[in-house]
């Protein structure tokens, strides 16, 4: 019999085991981002709008990143929970707010209205937190032992 003289592989090498890990990663931050849109938006509508804040929220800016906000709190934490650095955490938050900051000078000019720059910005949203999860993906499909070791680097 020959023995199986295979370089072990990391837990992201493993494809199966590594994909449903990186699917469910980011499953997980987006359920974490409909949690904060559903409990933060109403909450800080009614804390904020007795002050003026509806008004200042029609400003479809304004509009844009106190949605990705509410979105971006509970990720946030949720990477913190699940052991995520600092570093990734503010990494992801920056792939959350990007798109929508991309898109303002469309705004701006009249060829996206408030209604565009917000579906818009969400979809290119999770195609910016994809990519990330793609560039770390030792990080986001491995198991502890992989944020460990991404964590080191």
């Amino acid at each position: 019999m020959r023995a199986n003289r295979a370089a072990p592989r990391s837990s992201a090498g493993c494809s199966s085991v590594a994909l449903r890990r990186f699917v469910r990663h980011y499953l997980e931050m987006i359920a974490a981002m409909i949690a904060g849109m559903i409990v933060l938006g109403p909450l800080e509508s009614l804390l904020l709008n007795p002050i003026g804040w509806a008004e200042l929220r029609a400003q479809p800016e304004v509009n844009a990143l106190v949605m990705a906000t509410n979105m971006t709190i509970p990720m946030a934490v949720w990477m913190r929970f699940r052991r995520h650095g600092r570093a990734r955490t503010v990494e992801m938050a920056g792939a959350m707010y990007m798109p929508f900051v991309a898109l303002f000078p469309l705004t701006w000019l009249g060829v996206l209205s408030s209604t565009g720059l917000i579906a818009i910005g969400h979809v290119l949203m999770l195609f910016a937190m994809a990519a990330v999860m793609l560039w770390r993906r030792e990080e986001y499909a491995g198991d502890e032992e992989g944020h460990a070791r991404a964590h080191q680097s």
